[in-house]
């Protein structure tokens, strides 16, 4: 079963860099604005004179590389459309690459989110002072403790990542492109793969999950990552789902601002979410922590 609509509303072409404007409310009739732009204009009522159609726009000259100079090479725009079988690898490596990304940014700057850990660390670095009484030993502490942060950081994250690898990234047309209410994209630039991302409906509220949106660290600042969300959105829209829903532990603020600028609502944050190939060890208790943020977008009410 075709899980998307048609190729025409499925083709998406970006013309201009990343706007960082939120969708109007994001609400249904805002997006079915926008994606009913894309099909012919109905025909005049019966007995009324069909107004005359409006002139062509005049071309807006764009700057060579886009606002900033980030756009893509030679005016030519980056496509949304779905994913084919023959883009497995290129899909898999991207997302490859941007989940181990996040190995440093959870060892290091993910502790910032986490008051507790520091004070236990700063407990423990004060303890080896009162028992050592070495000022050298005792500046150690914190870098033998980051050290063992990215160690588990990098042994969850990997764990993740082969559980990923071998379940729905093992065979994406399988997994999205067959089911109905799930599909998969890819934003392709001179014929080559730099973004993807994923929507699967959970029939049971009614919902689509955004997911596994990733864009090669490359073509970043392009608007990629927006226009791959509002593919999910309109996804959502055209198949009558009430609500978009997605899961993060990003810890980046950029991700999360590109939630919000998309409209979707912050619903609450939890530091007690078991990643996939967690163990929940004491020594992963200790060096391994992760907050995951729960985002939600409605369309219409139930």
């Amino acid at each position: 079963m075709h899980c998307g609509p048609p190729d025409m509303v499925c083709e998406t072409k970006i013309v201009a860099a990343e706007d960082h404007e939120a969708l109007p409310g994001a609400k249904k009739d805002a997006l079915l604005a926008a994606a009913g732009a894309m099909w012919p204009p109905l025909p005049a009522a019966p007995g009324r004179a069909a107004a005359p159609p409006a002139p062509p726009p005049a071309p807006v000259a764009q700057p060579r590389g886009g606002a900033g100079g980030a756009g893509p090479p030679g005016g030519r725009g980056v496509c949304i459309r779905e994913f084919r079988a023959t883009e497995q690898e290129a899909a898999r490596r991207i997302f490859y690459d941007g989940i181990m990304e996040r190995i440093p940014n959870t060892a290091f700057r993910g502790l910032r989110q986490h008051p507790r850990a520091q004070l236990l660390y700063a407990l423990l670095a004060a303890l080896c002072f009162a028992v050592s009484r070495s000022l050298l030993l005792t500046c150690l502490v914190p870098a033998a403790l980051l050290g063992l942060r990215y160690y588990y950081s990098r042994k969850v994250i990997r764990a993740y990542l082969e559980c990923a690898l071998h379940t729905d990234m093992a065979d994406i047309e399988q997994y999205y492109m067959k089911p109905p209410g799930s599909c998969f994209w890819v934003a392709v630039l001179d014929g080559n793969v730099v973004g993807i991302v994923a929507a699967r409906a959970h029939e049971e509220d009614n919902t689509v999950e955004l997911l596994r949106m990733s864009v090669d660290s490359r073509f970043r600042g392009k608007g990629i990552a927006k226009a791959l969300g509002r593919k999910v959105l309109e996804f959502a829209v055209v198949h009558n789902y009430s609500a978009v829903v997605l899961g993060t532990t990003a810890v980046k603020v950029a991700a999360h601002k590109l939630y919000e600028s998309l409209g979707f609502r912050h619903m609450g944050a939890s530091d007690h979410y078991v990643l996939p190939g967690m163990t929940l060890s004491l020594a992963e208790r200790l060096f391994f922590q992760v907050r995951y943020h729960r985002y939600r977008l409605q369309l219409r009410e139930e």
